[in-house]
């Protein structure tokens, strides 16, 4: 056999298709990110199960039954459900408003208020807690230049549920704003014109249009408040634990803190019912958005409908009011007790200092430390998942077939439940050696940027998949052609094209891990402090001014990165920024 008939015949002949699976020729890509899939998302769940309902391996779930139905567990179940409930509800008033207005009127100023809004949600939830502190504390200097502040020694009127409800609804808004985004760009502007050439005035339409047409997607971003409530960590502890009114989250971290490792079989009790009440939350959300997933075919998208006339300079000054008051204010707040030398002094040309800022950026150890370590794990998730990424996206859009929807999920597991349940599930499989090696990460960094992996990958899957479903395939095609191996195609056909949707994953998830508390407060050791919990530390040694400049410091940082982001929008796949409405 000739050459050139060698190869028309290894060309012509049949491959396997392993079609009973749904998959193609050419296993070891897919079967790769499912075991990545079930390392990051799937194992650490399984081993909390078994450490809660059969330790040793053993079947024996009374002692997690005892705790789930102890006396402080159902207490922190009911503050958990009333606080996440109550943030939701307002969340979705104030979150739901702006994305109407934003979205049907001719408002001016769109995209900065857009900006500010997402970026209100990127800080840190413990940075807003303490924003919101320092401008309700007595001794706040905002309050005392309008002449209502307290008298000394007054309580704090945030601390409690009231407080924790009211920043994390304030917090959580933009996160139900986005989700109606997304759902607005879906309704045909030839719905609205045909219910104006019926005579239908703006307020009818939004009312009897579009809010049915969205009840989905309003149910869908409720629910997703609400788990983002049960789920937060950073505000509750901020706003609770000082006055013993504890969540689920922070009854967990009271646990381990107290006992230790001793304590870890309660801790994962307690994580399974944060699981299952978070669990709830997202099976609903998954049911009340079922109808709205067909594909409806858009010859031209939402297009602003209402025209404010007189109404807009004072439509325009709310919104910028509400941001005022979500994030100018209480940061004015932070950076005042930032600036004063010392608590009650009041901010003046010959009291400001920024002596604080030198000392947790200059001086002291730990914080710096802190900044170093926040830069170096955030960082190196950031870029670890941008590769993978690229990769997973390739393999999921093409090569998974029937199985790409189980494994989506698995790698959702993490980043859709509670950072608390995370954490406690990598204590667990990490607290001993690892099997073959013998070496243990526990105590380690690589426990805690394991932890960023497993929780922000679907973050970091986000664009390169929104990127890889435009890819047509004859690129693929000419090459297989051509006889170039996976790993060619991948390198020098497929990452090229992803590269910039990688590169938006990668800053968004530095973004989000950057300030992350929620996992690390409960993975942290010596040396591997993270700006979280140094923040947290100084907030309950009574550092409130150090606090606060850390806050100011992270918060910049994190402004920077989305400006960053918003300078290269123009070379970025559509819709994949969230403040570009």
């Amino acid at each position: 056999m000739t050459l050139a008939a060698h190869t028309d015949w290894q060309e012509s002949r049949p491959r396997p298709s392993w079609r009973g699976l749904g998959l193609p020729a050419g296993l070891g890509l897919p079967v790769l990110v499912a075991a990545c899939a079930m390392l990051l998302g799937g194992w650490p769940f399984l081993r909390l199960v078994a450490a809660a309902f059969a330790p040793g391996w053993q079947f024996a779930p009374d002692a997690a039954l005892a705790e789930i139905g102890s006396r402080a567990a159902v207490n922190a179940t009911l503050h958990t459900l009333e606080t996440a409930g109550l943030s939701a509800l307002g969340a979705l008033l104030i979150g739901g408003s702006a994305a109407i207005l934003l979205s049907v009127t001719d408002v001016r100023g769109k995209r900065p208020i857009a900006f500010a809004l997402v970026f209100s949600m990127m800080i840190a939830p413990q940075v807003a807690a303490l924003a919101f502190l320092s401008l309700f504390a007595p001794h706040s200097p905002i309050l005392a230049f309008i002449g209502l502040s307290p008298a000394p020694g007054t309580p704090n009127p945030l601390l409690g549920r009231g407080g924790i409800a009211l920043v994390m609804a304030l917090h959580h808004a933009p996160l139900v704003a986005i989700t109606l985004w997304t759902g607005l760009r879906s309704v045909p502007q030839s719905l609205i014109e045909a219910a104006q050439m019926e005579g239908a005035g703006p307020g009818s339409i939004v009312a009897r249009i579009l809010l049915p047409v969205l009840r989905p997607q309003i149910a869908a971003a409720a629910l997703l408040a609400f788990v983002a409530g049960v789920g937060n960590f950073g505000i509750p502890a901020l706003l609770g634990l000082p006055v013993n009114y504890l969540t689920l989250p922070t009854l967990i971290y009271r646990r381990l803190s107290s006992f230790g490792p001793a304590g870890l079989p309660d801790a994962a009790a307690l994580s399974i019912l944060v699981a299952l009440v978070a669990g709830l939350g997202i099976v609903a959300g998954m049911l009340a958005t079922r109808r709205a997933r067909g594909k409806i075919e858009i010859e031209r998208p939402l297009q602003p409908f209402w025209q404010l006339g007189r109404a807009r300079p004072f439509v325009t000054g709310g919104l910028w009011l509400l941001l005022a008051i979500k994030l100018g204010l209480p940061f004015l707040a932070l950076l005042s007790e930032a600036l004063t030398p010392a608590l009650g002094v009041a901010l003046s040309w010959q009291s400001l200092t920024f002596d604080k800022f030198a000392e947790v950026l200059i001086r002291q150890d730990v914080t710096m430390r802190a900044f170093r370590n926040s830069f170096l794990f955030a960082g190196s998730a950031a870029v670890i998942l941008a590769l993978i990424s690229i990769a997973f996206a390739y393999a999921l859009e093409r090569r998974m077939g029937k199985l790409r929807r189980a494994v989506e999920v698995v790698i959702e597991l993490p980043y859709a439940l509670p950072g608390v349940v995370l954490a406690i599930a990598c204590i667990l499989m990490f607290l001993k050696p690892l099997p073959l090696l013998g070496v243990s990460i526990y105590a380690t960094p690589f426990i805690i940027l394991f932890a960023y992996l497993a929780r922000f990958l679907p973050l970091a899957l986000k664009a390169p998949l929104a990127a890889m479903e435009q890819i047509e395939a004859h690129h693929e095609e000419a090459a297989k052609l051509d006889g170039v191996t996976l790993w060619q195609m991948l390198r020098f056909i497929v990452a090229p094209i992803l590269a910039p949707a990688a590169m938006v994953s990668a800053l968004m998830v530095f973004l989000v891990a950057f300030n992350e508390l929620t996992v690390s407060a409960l993975l942290w050791s010596s040396g591997t402090e993270t700006l979280g919990v140094v923040l947290f530390s100084l907030k309950e040694a009574g550092l409130a001014g150090e606090a606060a400049a850390i806050a100011i410091s992270a918060s910049a940082v994190i402004l920077a990165a989305m400006l960053a982001l918003d300078l290269a929008a123009k070379r970025l796949p559509g819709n994949v920024l969230p403040w570009r409405i």
